[in-house]
């Protein structure tokens, strides 16, 4: 551990997620400001607790702690930890150093884990109370869009072919409704997390039982009180040094399959941004290439895509970790969680407010759209051609092979020579289809082959969507803001 000071700025390494990407308030809850601010407190509240059930802690000693909690001497700190290879019992011998009467009860019964993975709880769940509003934000957004666009008839693409019609709103409800499952999942995990309150060194609680000089209740008191200072409903009864390791898994695999979701919807936008139909937004004076000026790259999209795989592939960490946390523990988990843990919510935070700021600005390109509708309508409505001439008097088999000559030669037009879909110019001038030439105009009307889209879009914004972000209302109009 460094001093604070002595890395960073130009000639140090420093993660592009916190120097580039992630909010501020995420970078802080990461700190080493704010973690070890957190060990202070739950040294306090440790103490606070012990006093309150008879043991001798004087409220001098209780003050002198609660008056040094931000007073912290990064650099002496660092220097303990460089002789004494022990990054807790450094930070216990910084704080004791300036709470001198407090010095003897500071850290009395714990294990390195009560302050080490209560801490990492404390910020798990804070992290998730950051990135819930950002998500629902983001759903609300996309559903704007998506009312405002509920009606527009868009190619439909299966395989990334041309499908059925759909509609541009009925397409973003499929991303919005990803990002819902998320926002439960997310919400789920939060609210599952619980504390590893009291524990001592391998779970047993024997540390604090001698303190209590064996009382059982007085043991299970502690535990509550330090679990409930910490704004916990429940802690673990079991542990071993460590809080299971699968909590991390838990928190890993919500998170990752958010990336999931984002990197879908952020591929779709790049996918529709080189049909022209769609675009995130540009900005002014922003450059798309150094070489090709006339370029409108989708960054933002691509950054998001770029995140999210990084997002996904650190649920591997976890999963490992928790597979070798031989019998009450081994400490190969300390490195690798220092990391994962935060690089996933700061990348998730990052993903987050980028797709905010991208749903705020997406421009859709109605023209664009409708040509390449028209491209393939004519293919799509020969079913409906059939069944009007068969209305009209005439033979379904006849019909079907008219239709499949014209087809074929449209066909070779459009990939052949490069020309336009001229099936329905060819049916126009065909004698044979002359008792519905006065229909061809409603049987190619696009909005005839969206289906129910509208109504589905309608009903899922009010019955799933908009009871989902009641809880955020207060937050929802938040603008999202790039660092970069």
């Amino acid at each position: 551990m460094a001093a604070a000071g002595d890395r960073g700025g130009h000639d140090s390494y420093r993660s592009p997620l916190a120097s580039r990407y992630a909010s501020p308030e995420m970078c802080f809850l990461f700190s080493d400001k704010y973690k070890f601010r957190t060990w202070r407190q739950l040294w306090l509240w440790l103490a606070e607790a012990e006093q309150t059930l008879g043991l001798p802690i004087t409220d001098e000693q209780i003050q002198e702690m609660k008056s040094n909690l931000d007073n912290i001497d990064f650099r002496m700190a660092a220097e303990e930890e460089m002789q004494l290879r022990h990054d807790v019992m450094a930070h216990v011998h910084t704080f004791a150093h300036c709470c001198p009467k407090a010095a003897s009860i500071i850290h009395l019964g714990a294990t390195s884990c009560y302050v080490g993975d209560n801490t990492d709880l404390i910020i798990l769940r804070n992290a998730f109370d950051l990135l819930l509003p950002k998500l629902a934000r983001v759903i609300s957004r996309l559903a704007d869009f998506a009312k405002e666009q509920a009606d527009l008839p868009t190619l439909g693409f299966t395989h990334f072919q041309p499908a059925q019609l759909t509609t541009v709103g009925k397409r973003c409800c499929l991303w919005i409704q990803d990002l819902c499952m998320d926002l439960q999942n997310l919400k789920r995990v939060r609210d599952e997390l619980r504390f590893r309150g009291v524990k001592g060194t391998t779970g047993t609680q024997a540390s604090f039982l001698q303190l209590f000089e064996g009382d059982d209740q007085k043991v299970e008191q502690l535990d509550k009180m330090v679990t409930e200072k910490a704004g916990f409903k429940r802690a673990f009864i079991i542990t071993g040094q460590t809080y299971t390791r699968k909590v991390d898994i838990e928190v890993l695999s919500v998170l990752a399959s958010l990336g999931a979701s984002v990197h879908k919807i952020c591929t779709d936008i790049r996918l529709l941004a080189n049909l022209k139909e769609m675009e995130e937004p540009f900005e002014k004076q922003q450059i798309g290439s150094s070489a090709m000026p006339y370029k409108r790259n989708p960054m933002r999209s691509e950054r998001c895509c770029s995140l999210a795989r990084h997002l996904m592939a650190l649920v591997m960490d976890p999963l490992q970790t928790a597979s070798v946390q031989w019998f009450e523990r081994t400490l190969d988990d300390s490195a690798n969680r220092r990391i994962c843990l935060a690089e996933a919510f700061l990348t998730a935070d990052t993903v987050l407010n980028t797709l905010q700021n991208i749903s705020e600005g997406l421009v859709v390109y109605p023209k664009v759209i409708e040509r390449r509708v028209q491209q393939e309508l004519p293919f799509m409505a020969t079913e409906n051609i059939i069944m009007a001439m068969v209305k009209a008097g005439g033979n379904r088999q006849d019909c079907h092979e008219k239709i499949r000559v014209l087809s074929q030669q449209a066909a070779a037009v459009v990939k052949q020579e490069g020309g336009d879909n001229d099936l329905i110019e060819r049916i126009q001038a065909d004698a044979y289809f002359s008792p519905i030439h006065s229909q061809l105009d409603h049987l190619l009307d696009p909005s005839s082959f969206t289906g129910r889209a509208s109504q589905q879009v309608q009903r899922f914004l009010e019955e799933e969507v908009c009871p989902l972000l009641k809880p955020y209302e207060s937050v929802m109009k938040v603008k999202a803001e790039l660092r970069l």
